[in-house]
């Protein structure tokens, strides 16, 4: 919850709005401004202090207890100029909050973090838990000092500057990203993936104690981080046992249930008679660990506790999941950088490798993080862009495959989901169609049922487009043409043209919409009888509308009701 202190006239109006954008985030505390500071502090995840920096700062200071656990704190000044992240910029996320709120107010973000500043990302920010020397590490990346990084192997991390690096010098401080324990000397930072799944195997009534003893002493006995492990997972029939799941609770973890059936399929080093007998397979805790880590590998094998004085009644065993590399496939827009989206921006900047055609990467390559990896090449490149960008994601790592418009409206999110398997992770980012750009400018040409139609013949045989075309034409859809002409393909377009002028009016409104969003951006409202074809490229789109399709006031509208015809 977000905590909102306002004591004067301006910024209870402020305030007010904030509320109403935000009424379930969002509580009002009145009073005193130290009393109601005080409150908003103990109580909510973040505070927004309608108060001169100064002052927010003298009543937030005497609160103040830990990093990790205090509030993040917005200030926002009276006239709504700036809101200033004073508190938990990162961990308190008070930075975004900042970016939220500005939103909404019209308030300019003011953020000081270091790293935020300059593009580089926190390592609080990496969505690991990170330990040991944060700051000092932190420090050396901020001033260009060579860092060493040590991974145990390719993690799908945003991408970090060119001086940390392997080959930095052996002296230099270290960034290390491993579920291991290590010692030595030096300053060092490390990052710790969720790769470890622990499988439980336990009698009826262990107590939660007895399984997080065996757990932390299995993991510190094989040198491994209780920070990495990601989940406990057991068998079903355990799937109620209450030790188990207060274990779970206290490590911070869920638990993972799987079928007799289907761990007595796993293949494991240590089977028994003992669990095949109790619950139907002969293996918990290793077969439980292996089937909740596809594609990894046993760690170590099963270990029983040892109580004083009574049975075992827990076994437990560590696997390493397989790294899952990441592929975001983001459409640009149609290249206006207003029409880029927010989510488009930070998949471009969670990205340690971005693959895309040479001309689309210039549109992006200012806001790309230091260090990024580039991976581009020209046209008719598609299916070699594709499997590259799989290919890396199989590797480990976090990659984006960009497209102009949506990534999956004749670009690339086709080719390459054609190419990945389920080993990685794909996340899709929509993106402003050409189709939809240009329809803004031409009106609402596609206020009824449309279809989009690309004229290339350079992958689909024209006898299939134009059976497509005369599908549409005969349905009566707004047909909106990619791909309309070019040089060598000249006679696609009117050859389309005329299987629809057999089914709509010479009268019926084209529009068309050449570089939309670009600085050669040009549009037009014509007649299907009057369309110079010769005006159209490449980068035009053509869309042509239906026989409810009018001319109003210069634009194309398309009824959403046939009703409107009459």
């Amino acid at each position: 919850m977000i905590g909102l202190i306002a004591v004067t006239a301006a910024g209870r109006r402020a305030a007010d709005r904030l509320a109403a954008a935000w009424p379930a985030r969002t509580v009002r505390y009145e009073g005193p401004a130290a009393e109601a500071v005080g409150r908003a502090f103990a109580e909510c995840e973040q505070l927004v202090c309608f108060l001169a920096a100064g002052a927010a700062v003298r009543l937030v200071a005497p609160l103040l207890a830990d990093k990790a656990t205090d509030p993040g704190v917005v200030c926002v000044d009276e006239g709504l100029r700036f809101a200033v992240p004073l508190l938990g910029g990162h961990g308190g996320g008070a930075n975004a909050l900042a970016e939220q709120l500005s939103e909404v107010l019209g308030t300019r973000p003011v953020v000081t973090t270091a790293t935020d500043a300059t593009g580089i990302p926190g390592l609080d920010t990496l969505g690991l838990p990170v330990e040991g020397e944060v700051a000092a590490v932190s420090r050396a990346i901020l001033d260009g000092s060579p860092v060493r990084l040590e991974a145990d192997r390719p993690y799908p991390l945003p991408a970090l500057p060119s001086w940390v690096d392997a080959d930095a010098p052996a002296d230099a401080p270290v960034l290390r990203i491993s579920d291991r324990v290590r010692t030595g000397g030096g300053t060092a930072a490390t990052l710790r993936p969720a790769s470890l799944v622990v499988g439980v195997g336990a009698s009826r009534g262990v107590t939660a104690g007895e399984v997080l003893e065996l757990v932390a002493e299995t993991l510190a006995g094989a040198g491994l981080s209780p920070a990495s492990v990601a989940r406990l997972a057991t068998v079903e029939a355990k799937a109620d046992e209450e030790g188990i799941l207060e274990a779970a609770r206290r490590l911070g973890v869920p638990v993972t249930t799987h079928s007799a059936e289907v761990l007595a399929a796993v293949p494991v080093p240590n089977p028994s008679a003992a669990p095949l007998a109790a619950v139907g397979t002969p293996s918990v805790a290793e077969a439980a660990a292996l089937a909740s880590a596809p594609g990894g590998v046993l760690l170590v094998p099963k270990r029983k506790s040892q109580p004083v004085g009574r049975p075992a009644m827990c076994t437990v065993a560590v696997a390493r999941r397989a790294v899952r590399g990441r592929l975001a496939l983001v459409g640009l827009g149609p290249g206006a950088r207003d029409l880029l989206t927010p989510r488009a921006r930070a998949e471009l900047r969670r990205a340690s490798v971005v693959v895309g055609l040479d001309q689309y990467l210039d549109q992006i390559r200012d806001l790309l993080r230091p260090g990024t990896r580039i991976e581009q090449s020209g046209l008719g490149a598609e299916e070699e862009r594709a499997r590259t960008a799989v290919r890396l994601a199989r590797e480990g790592l976090a990659v984006a495959l960009v497209g102009s418009g949506d990534a999956g409206v004749y670009a690339m999110a086709s080719p390459a989901l054609a190419e990945a398997g389920d080993d990685i992770d794909v996340v899709g980012v929509p993106g402003v169609t050409a189709a939809l750009a240009a329809a803004a400018l031409l009106g609402a040409p596609l206020g009824h049922d449309h279809v989009s139609i690309s004229l290339s013949d350079l992958h689909t045989p024209w006898e299939v487009i134009e059976r497509r075309v005369r599908a549409a034409a005969e349905a009566d859809l707004v047909v909106t043409f990619y791909n309309p002409r070019s040089r060598g393909r000249d006679w696609q377009l009117p050859k389309a043209l005329d299987i629809l002028a057999a089914h709509r009016t010479p009268q019926t409104p084209v529009g068309v919409a050449h570089g939309v969003s670009r600085a050669d951006q040009w549009h037009t409202v014509t007649t299907l009888a009057e369309l110079d074809v010769t005006t159209v490229d490449m980068t035009t789109v053509v869309t042509v509308g239906n026989t409810a399709t009018r001319r109003v006031a210069g634009r194309m509208v398309t009824p959403r009701g046939y009703r409107w015809q009459q």
